[in-house]
């Protein structure tokens, strides 16, 4: 399983946090460091049957600087991975994947259905 994560981000440790007390192994990527490329993020986005628009932290520096609120729903798809893979700080974190599932954000409920 792969965790992708910022370990500043409180949201992160938490999550880090909640996976160590239950035992769950993981391989950790720092999100920033190592962004995710376009080719993982497209396949992700198809295996979490989740919005495109979930794999943006859109509370982050970088996505109120760019305006993206506002210029998102006028992008492509293609242009909206393209963007998320050039900055791992507009990716919404934590990341989690597994064989069968994408998890994006921290709920520990969802975390707690789909890993234990």
């Amino acid at each position: 399983m792969l965790f992708l994560q910022y370990p500043p981000c409180s949201t992160c440790q938490k999550a880090k946090r909640w996976l160590d007390e239950h035992g769950v192994a993981y391989t950790a990527r720092h999100i920033k460091e190592e962004k995710p490329t376009c080719e993982e993020l497209k396949a992700w986005h198809a295996r979490s049957g989740l919005p495109l628009k979930r794999f943006f932290n859109t509370s982050g520096l970088a996505y109120k600087a760019l305006g993206l609120k506002d210029k998102l729903p006028a992008m492509s798809e293609e242009e909206q991975l393209r963007l998320l893979a050039s900055d791992g700080m507009l990716v919404k974190r934590p990341v989690v994947v597994t064989e069968s599932a994408v998890l994006v954000g921290f709920r520990p409920a969802e975390w707690e259905k789909a890993l234990l």
